[in-house]
């Protein structure tokens, strides 16, 4: 297809933000069990042990997913797999409102997080095939920032609908706002030239693959971004409120204010981190900066003692403000792949830093069982930001690769 370079622009931009709205829209799909758990667990006659493992279904596939979506965008273009994804995305979440067996929910979750795979790589691969080089920083930190802000400001006002209509519309009418998407990227959602030259070159579909496996430095990026990413997983998506309340002595509405600015600090410091990096050219020193001060303000976070929600707040925006620089992990990953193999490398670091949370939620439940203390379990996400700071060193950094 061709376009008429007055458009182009125009074109670029309304991919930019179909895929936008998917990531905010998987987003709040991810979080939305977590808003009526037992309610959910009620109606469907689960026990929280039983209701935690139909919401995770979502992880278990949607972790897995992110190499195969990688493969699949470098082979197949952004297009013809973006549109399918919001589709079931969608009715996977109004399957889980409408539906009142237990396996049902569970396949509606399922397909939930097999549609929500495709929607962060799919959002930086049209970063990265619509825009120049020099923005892919500050604009997959646009997109990691509305998935945050999404995130932040969609659990307070779904919790509100959810307690005035009940969990079940609330699903059905999330669904509904996916559905809407999907008739944006019907109408709006277009391949980028270079995009359909570059998709068609690999002889084998694994091709892109085999080469990332084979690069120390993605393997050593793709741990660094995992590590960064875990106060997000770890305290933001599960254990932050039960951590304030029993250390810090806050309310429950409390605790939920102050993990929400954790989200809004990253929102900022993803968006703050890629344009300092855009302007400055380089990735390396910001996200060992970052990763030093993030690890500083956690320590504070969890040992201070403090009861202050003002003073708890603030520290967390900073925490998520410093932790921003995560994202310039991905750049940092696509620097050195051609245009051909950029989608598997941002699947590939996106998959190991998913994963993680999978080993280190349950990890940290076992270790405050086992210490009887939040602060002790949670001194994994200090420990972990120091790391990666350390690791980071270790990277060669590599400039942008020109598109063909």
């Amino acid at each position: 297809m061709e376009f008429d370079s007055r458009h182009k622009p125009i074109i670029a931009w309304a991919a930019f933000v179909v895929a936008a709205l998917f990531f905010l829209f998987e987003f709040v799909a991810r979080i939305e069990p977590s808003l009526a758990t037992s309610e959910m667990a009620a109606d469907f006659g689960l026990s929280r042990a039983g209701f935690g493992v139909l919401s995770s279904l979502f992880f278990w596939v949607y972790a897995p997913m992110q190499i195969v979506v990688g493969l699949l965008l470098d082979r197949f273009g952004a297009r013809r797999l973006v549109l399918p994804a919001i589709l079931v995305c969608a009715l996977g979440v109004a399957t889980v409102g409408l539906v009142s067996s237990p396996v049902l929910a569970g396949v509606g979750r399922l397909a939930t997080g097999f549609g929500a795979s495709f929607a962060f790589v799919g959002a930086l691969y049209v970063v990265n095939h619509w825009f120049p080089s020099e923005r892919f920083a500050v604009l997959s930190g646009v997109v990691n920032a509305v998935g945050m802000l999404g995130t932040a400001v969609g659990a307070v006002v779904l919790t509100g609908v959810v307690g005035s209509i009940g969990w079940r519309p609330t699903f059905l009418a999330t669904g509904a706002f996916g559905l809407l998407i999907f008739a944006l990227a019907v109408l709006l959602f277009r391949d980028a030239p270079a995009q359909q030259e570059d998709v068609e070159v690999h002889d084998s579909p694994l091709g892109p693959l085999y080469d990332i496996l084979r690069d120390s430095q993605v393997w050593l990026i793709a741990v660094i971004g995992a590590l960064l990413y875990l106060p997000i997983n770890v305290y933001g998506g599960l254990w932050g409120n039960s951590e304030l309340a029993q250390d810090h002595g806050l309310s429950p509405i409390a605790a939920e204010t102050a993990v929400s600015l954790l989200f809004w600090g990253m929102a900022a410091g993803s968006i703050g981190a890629g344009a300092l990096s855009d302007r400055l050219g380089h990735r390396k020193w910001i996200v060992f900066g970052g990763g030093v001060a993030a690890a500083v303000i956690w320590s504070g976070v969890l040992f201070s003692g403090t009861g202050s929600l003002c003073l708890l707040a603030v520290l967390l925006f900073l925490a998520g403000l410093f932790g921003g620089a995560q994202m310039l992990t991905f750049a940092m990953a696509r620097d050195g792949q051609d245009a051909r193999s950029a989608g598997t490398a941002i699947a590939f670091v996106n998959m190991v830093g998913i994963g993680a949370a999978l080993v280190f939620q349950p990890l940290v439940g076992a270790l405050v069982d086992r210490l009887g203390s939040f602060a002790l379990a949670l001194a994994l996400l200090p420990l972990a930001l120091a790391l990666a700071a350390a690791l980071t060193l270790l990277v060669r950094e590599s400039r942008p690769q020109p598109k063909a």
